[in-house]
């Protein structure tokens, strides 16, 4: 009778669990999502009680590799650091393996150069990044760049901390 319990509850929650995962059906938005938790270490903590490994999309993995969605440049530069580098190739990594998910390449620059200058510095370095993550693997269709220029600062000011704030190419994916 004991065995018989314990099988029923195991039972009960495996029923539980395969009615929350839903039909399976995945419904298609076109707005992107961005999610930059890369100084969020407190919501690694709490997010694996007792130290239990993460199971979901790796996308929502706060201690994960895809955590950082920004790549930085260097002032009037569009070429790749090798830090930006490790973050474009988890990336790809990941859009490689789903050919379904798709993604948005935002081109970011700071203030200083005029806007034209800056719209094609941004188209610059939201390429740089489409060229590698298809060098690895993701294919044409999953990926739009777009450059915003000066127009859309992440940081405010006129200072070297705003300015490096502000070159950046942002991955915003689409689910």
């Amino acid at each position: 009778m004991k065995n018989y319990s314990k099988l029923l509850l195991v039972s009960s929650l495996l029923l539980g669990l395969a009615a929350c995962t839903g039909t399976g059906e995945k419904k298609e938005s076109t707005d992107p999502v961005i999610e930059d938790r890369s100084g969020d270490a407190d919501a690694a903590s709490s997010a694996l009680p007792h130290g239990g490994a993460f199971q979901g999309d790796p996308l929502d993995d706060p201690a994960g590799e895809l955590v950082n969605r920004i790549v930085y440049f260097d002032y009037d530069q569009s070429e790749i650091s090798d830090e930006a580098r490790g973050i474009i190739t988890a990336h790809a990594a990941y859009l490689a393996s789903r050919p379904g998910m798709r993604v948005i390449l935002e081109g970011h620059t700071d203030e200083r150069g005029s806007r034209e200058y800056n719209i094609g510095l941004g188209e610059r370095r939201s390429q740089a990044v489409r060229r590698l993550m298809l060098f690895q693997g993701v294919t044409d269709d999953q990926i739009e760049t777009v450059s915003f220029g000066e127009e859309r600062p992440a940081a405010e000011g006129s200072d070297e901390h705003a300015w490096s704030q502000n070159r950046r190419v942002e991955i915003l994916y689409q689910r």
